[in-house]
């Protein structure tokens, strides 16, 4: 069916005479709602690289640079930053971008109910309009993060007019300034977009349409590749790499990733956190995440591309809490923990996980892993875009979950762990773990933030609303006509300067 899809896209763009400069991108999932305000997907942000751009981006190498605002300084007690925009920017529906629209996207992604970037931008107390091309954003306090959270979904413009017009619909026909503008979306199917030609910089941009198609499997993926029906996937399987290094018309690129991948329980959030697991199930979490070998799940499942883990930073990262270190399985203290908790005789759990082969798969192995100490997991297996809503609303038990990672590392763990935290769907909260946090935002010195994170740490490991599980390798798989392609830690496909020869 997914050949058949792709065939009868590839007609219609035959019909409008863009066949040749259409770029096919193949997803792992289909991204949730496309205004990045509300969404929260992966693959969402995938998407938004061609179609939203941003305040500022990253480079390879982590570095904060200019996109839409061009130079900033931020005040020597910290407390407010001045910034400069890109003259000459109007969004696809020919609003001009100017000071006042990037202090009205600030001011949405702080008040639109559905926000979730309200936690991202919490320190901004107000932004002054200074010029037309000049702002300054004013500070509750020094916030160390407010730059690298301008280089994700919190620093993308969309255009005000169409904002306030369709309001929280918004995303059926997102309007922003980046290099591509929308076209159509099919749900599960395709999203289309189309070079914008009033880009500022629309000279590095090759293609007059790019296309993406989600596959949850990851062989069919690799499958369309292969016949030419793709031109790129993003998330080669692990287990695929060798096949794909193998074939002479692929080209095989990577990065190490930003984020981590885990089982997120629900403690806090409604009715559903009344389980073994949830509010009081501490030490059942404890002991599920003991009855896990991550060196063996890496190696089963990624062919141990993967790196085992247990915090929201990898080992190898400098705000690790190396006092903390990836726990060794431990199956006769699993049990113990399950004896203690007061179910010595065994207890169930249910665990919603996306349904790519790779989720699958590592499911069905933690699930014979965690049975030995007499957890009973059934897994649910679900859209995963369906999944994060039941999430987000509170309707599960626990899921199979990750996060792609950001430049810094408040990005990997406040909003996810904070009282009311933008992505907290565990519903988790404790006051002390606020104060850390907070603090962490609040300073530029890194001994001094590495050590907040470590107290942090300390609590979160014997709360465990969240198992860290592994840290993944971002692969791609590329048509070897594409030149020009950079892999970045983010897992993001920028497009300026790819291309695809004859």
């Amino acid at each position: 069916m997914k050949y058949l899809t792709l065939t009868t896209a590839a007609l219609a763009l035959m019909a409008t005479g863009a066949m040749a400069q259409d770029l096919r991108i193949g997803l792992q999932e289909d991204p949730d709602v496309l205004d990045p305000d509300q969404s929260r997907t992966f693959v969402g942000r995938i998407v938004y690289t061609a179609l939203c751009d941003k305040l500022v981006d990253i480079t390879p190498d982590l570095e904060i640079i200019p996109q839409l605002a061009t130079e900033w300084t931020v005040a020597e007690d910290g407390m407010s930053i001045d910034m400069t925009l890109r003259e000459g920017v109007v969004f696809h529906d020919g609003t001009p971008f100017n000071a006042q629209a990037a202090a009205d996207n600030i001011s949405r992604s702080q008040t639109l109910e559905e926000s979730r970037r309200k936690s991202e931008l919490a320190s901004i107390a107000s932004v002054e309009v200074t010029g037309d091309y000049t702002l300054t954003l004013n500070l509750t306090a020094p916030d160390a993060t407010v730059m690298a959270q301008l280089a994700d979904r919190a620093g993308m413009m969309i255009s005000p007019t169409a904002a306030t017009e369709a309001g929280t619909d918004f995303g059926a026909n997102p309007i922003c300034s980046g290099p591509f503008r929308f076209v159509e979306r099919i749900a599960q199917d395709r999203i289309v977009l189309e070079k914008f030609a009033d880009y500022w910089n629309a000279e590095a941009i090759n293609f007059d349409t790019v296309t993406y198609l989600p596959i949850p499997d990851t062989t069919v993926r690799l499958a369309n590749l292969q016949s030419g029906d793709l031109d790129m996937i993003e998330r080669l399987s692990a287990t695929d790499l060798a096949q794909a290094e193998a074939d002479e018309d692929i080209i095989v690129e990577r990065a190490t990733s930003l984020g981590y991948d885990g089982m997120t329980f629900n403690v806090g959030n409604g009715d559903r956190a009344d389980n073994p697991f949830g509010t009081d199930g501490k030490l059942l979490r404890q002991a599920l995440s003991l009855s896990i070998d991550r060196q063996a799940l890496s190696q089963v499942v990624f062919d141990g591309v993967t790196t085992p883990g247990n915090q929201q930073y990898s080992p190898g990262s400098n705000f690790y809490a190396a006092a903390y270190p990836v726990p060794t399985r431990d199956i006769e203290a699993a049990k113990a923990l399950l004896a203690e908790a007061g179910f010595a005789d065994g207890v169930d759990i249910e665990v919603q996980a996306p349904n790519d082969t790779d989720s699958q798969q590592v499911m069905q192995v933690i699930q014979a892993m965690v049975a030995e100490a007499g957890i009973n997991l059934t897994i649910t297996s679900k859209e995963f875009a369906t999944m994060l809503a039941d999430q987000s609303a509170g309707s599960y038990t626990a899921s199979l979950v990750g996060w792609s990672g950001r430049v810094d590392p408040d990005g990997n763990i406040h909003q996810f762990v904070t009282t009311d935290g933008g992505i907290n769907d565990s519903g988790y909260s404790n006051a002390e773990v606020d104060r850390l946090l907070n603090a962490a935002r609040q300073t530029n010195d890194t001994a001094e933030r590495k050590a907040l994170y470590a107290e942090a740490q300390s609590i979160l490991s014997e709360d465990l609303p969240i198992v860290y599980l592994w840290h993944d390798t971002w692969l791609w798989a590329l048509d070897s006509a594409i030149e020009g392609f950079v892999p970045y830690p983010d897992g993001m496909i920028r497009l300026k300067g790819v291309s695809k020869s004859e």
